[in-house]
């Protein structure tokens, strides 16, 4: 194996598991990979700057010029992202005017809310059609029995599809924290709709009692938004937490750029990902949701929507300055991973004398 080879198993066999090694970096892969790095597009996202935003210091119209700021191909927000300044307490003109700031800049607005209820969605949907949006974000919060939870999923999914339709938009589903792949991509094939699909988080499967690479692998027909992250994983009990960390740092435990590149290489004549969103959550804290060895039809708990504490010795003002630093060195992180894989495809193309 040469060094090209070598430094490109490293990348891809690390947290990834003995029984998962990478694949060679043969030129044909060098190529795909090559023309789906041309293609990519990374998005920010208001997670990173949470604390900011809650506490008034980072507004919506911020985040655009934080992603222009880094040359970012557009801003996934959450509808409450900002408490009094967020899209849903905007007026009809602060939207029209957030929307056209949007498009100045170039960028493309997703927008994210946490719940799958009538109510929220059509809010949702009308702030999307206010700002020029057409991709919404959305997972379902149920408490109960797994099977009356799926039951009450799938219904609200055939009204998103219906909403799809009426208005060009399209849902993305996110595997948050208590429903496995496998059932997501269940309710996800019994709606069969091409504008319902699914959002993969690099994290929240921990806490569903999944491993990244095989959630991946039954997701991946459905998967268009994507959430990039670090993550450290937690043991409790027969489950596992996980606790948001810096991504690509010491105690990222995922299988960052695996994941990455198998993301990126879904789809066969055109992407199948249309963004990849950084959504830094360091100090994050999340609990099991499933056990391992638990009942076929196991009891999932109402979850509240994700927040970050302030971590032990922490001051405000350090959170709100550190959140900025945080945000800065995912860019740089995940601009530095994707500019190594290109140098190497580049190598292997090179080597062989194909353009």
């Amino acid at each position: 194996m040469n060094a090209i080879q070598a430094r490109f198993a490293d990348l891809l066999n690390h947290n990834a598991g003995a029984d998962c090694p990478a694949p060679l970096l043969t030129p044909d892969l060098a190529q795909r990979l090559l023309q789906r790095l041309d293609s990519l597009r990374l998005f920010a996202h208001g997670y990173p700057l949470l604390t900011n935003l809650t506490q008034g210091r980072v507004t919506p119209a911020d985040m655009l010029d934080f992603a222009y700021r880094h040359e970012l191909d557009g801003l996934s927000l959450h509808l409450l992202d900002g408490e009094q300044n967020s899209l849903s307490q905007m007026s009809a003109e602060q939207l029209a005017t957030f929307g056209e700031k949007a498009r100045a800049l170039g960028l493309d607005v997703h927008v994210e809310i946490s719940s799958t209820l009538p109510a929220d969605v059509d809010q949702a949907v009308a702030v999307a059609l206010a700002i020029g949006s057409r991709n919404i974000r959305v997972y379902s919060r149920y408490e109960g029995h797994l099977s009356r939870v799926m039951g009450l999923i799938e219904d609200d999914l055939r009204r998103l599809a219906q909403l799809a339709d009426a208005h060009d938009l399209h849902f993305d589903f996110e595997q948050h924290e208590e429903l496995k792949s496998d059932e997501i991509a269940t309710l996800l094939r019994r709606v069969g709709h091409p504008r319902l699909n699914a959002l993969f988080d690099f994290g929240n499967m921990i806490n569903a009692c999944e491993q990244p690479l095989p959630a991946l692998a039954n997701l991946a027909p459905f998967i268009r938004q994507v959430h990039l992250k670090g993550v450290r994983v937690v043991p409790e009990a027969n489950g596992f937490g996980h606790y948001g960390v810096l991504q690509g740092g010491a105690e990222d435990q995922l299988p960052g750029a695996r994941m990455l590149v198998e993301l990126l290489l879904l789809g066969e004549a055109t992407p199948q990902v249309v963004a990849f969103i950084l959504e830094q959550e360091n100090h994050y804290i999340a609990p099991a949701f499933r056990q391992a060895g638990e009942d076929t039809d196991p009891f999932i708990p109402y979850r509240e929507m994700s927040e970050t504490p302030l971590p032990p010795g922490y001051s405000l003002e350090r959170m709100l300055a550190d959140e900025h630093r945080w945000a800065n060195n995912q860019v740089r992180y995940v601009r530095g991973l994707l500019g190594e894989l290109r140098l190497l495809a580049e190598l292997t193309l090179a080597e062989t004398g194909r353009p």
